[in-house]
């Protein structure tokens, strides 16, 4: 029996589209049992890597699949976990390596973005970034990004003191102390490119692709699972890995829809949301995803991270990813909906414009 028969067999009918929940999966997923009372905390960071989370409670797909989902925006997702706070959550993926050997119950359940784009925003009254020497940056230069691209790409100092290092609460912190000229860059994940942008204050400067040149991958960040919660809740932990594929699935094939929500929530204005959709699903091609494959791309960052000492402690592959739910949750094939779903509609190399203009004709 496909998903959307059996939910309709639960009476399970709200606002998402049949074409978000059907899909092209080659197994069944179930929707029984557990206890749908239970109220499940969901974590994020406000950054557009973790646009799952929001588009899963606003487009219906928790509500659909039965579970009592509350989201938590910029949530500390290991140190809650570890606190018995947070059942699941969107992570970037050297915060949850740092967590694990700290004890946190945190273990991947799910990829979430591969490669995908951090930046360093430059204010605009900057033309060449080494002006940036000797200027205020909120950034974390410990971070091995600036090893591995910022500097390279600027050829900008890996050395905090040659810059005035600010520290910001938050990216939007940050992207209105730089409207305001109270810094003059800053290092965020988007909306807050985007945002620099669109609203003329800013540019993007640098940015990390997490590939190589010669094709090798790595990982961005993780839709993670709190390991007792998964021990407690078998049932609601494969139904909350069901609903993290069919929000990725719904950001593909609505994506005006997408942006809308993301507009919303991360409280932007709805062309950044529409140039944030873009960029994940098309403009860096998609990097949007549940698939992890044979963990290639994992074993490669927990390489990088023993290469660049980016981690006091290295944890195993077998201490980061647990897979098992994603394969008996009743998950599509990653590619194959792409194929067949994404591709006819909206293929790679599409411009901004023809996207946009497609995207905004599609009905909910």
């Amino acid at each position: 029996m496909k998903l959307a028969k059996k939910l309709m067999t639960l009476g399970l009918v709200g606002v998402i589209s049949m074409t978000a929940l059907t899909g092209c999966g080659k197994k069944e997923a179930s929707t029984e049992g557990g206890d749908t009372s239970k109220e499940i905390t969901v974590g994020y960071y406000n950054c557009d890597h973790m646009t799952a989370a929001p588009v899963a409670e606003a487009a219906g797909i928790y509500k659909e699949l039965g579970l009592n989902v509350k989201t938590v925006g910029n949530g500390k997702v290991p140190e809650a976990m570890a606190a018995g706070q947070m059942d699941a959550g969107y992570i970037g993926t050297r915060g949850l390596c740092g967590a694990i050997p700290k004890g946190s119950p945190i273990v991947v359940g799910a990829n979430n973005h591969k490669g995908g784009s951090e930046f360093l925003i430059m204010s605009n009254k900057y033309s060449d970034p080494k002006e940036l020497i000797g200027k205020k940056i909120a950034t974390d230069m410990s971070d091995f990004l600036w090893q591995s691209d910022y500097g390279p790409e600027t050829g900008l100092p890996v050395d905090a003191s040659k810059y005035e290092i600010i520290n910001m609460d938050s990216s939007k912190d940050a992207y209105l102390a730089m409207k305001t000229g109270k810094i003059d860059a800053f290092t965020a994940c988007d909306p807050w490119g985007s945002v620099a942008e669109f609203e003329g204050t800013g540019k993007i400067v640098a940015s990390t692709q997490y590939k190589e040149k010669d094709g090798t991958e790595y990982n961005c960040c993780s839709f993670a699972l709190n390991t007792n919660f998964v021990k407690e809740n078998p049932e609601l932990a494969e139904k909350l890995m069901l609903a993290h594929t069919k929000a990725i699935e719904y950001i593909y094939t609505h994506p005006a829809q997408a942006a809308k929500i993301f507009a919303e929530y991360y409280d932007v204005d709805e062309e950044v949301g529409m140039m944030t959709i873009y960029k994940k699903t098309v403009g860096e091609g998609r990097t949007l995803t549940w698939d992890i494959g044979d963990g290639t791309a994992y074993k490669n960052n927990l390489k990088m991270y023993k290469d660049l000492n980016a981690l006091e402690e290295i944890p195993s592959y077998e201490e980061v990813v647990d897979d098992s739910i994603l394969k008996s949750c009743g998950a599509d094939d990653f590619d194959t909906f792409i194929k067949e779903k994404v591709d006819p509609v909206f293929p790679q190399g599409m411009d901004y414009e023809t996207w946009k203009e497609k995207a905004l004709s599609i009905k909910e």
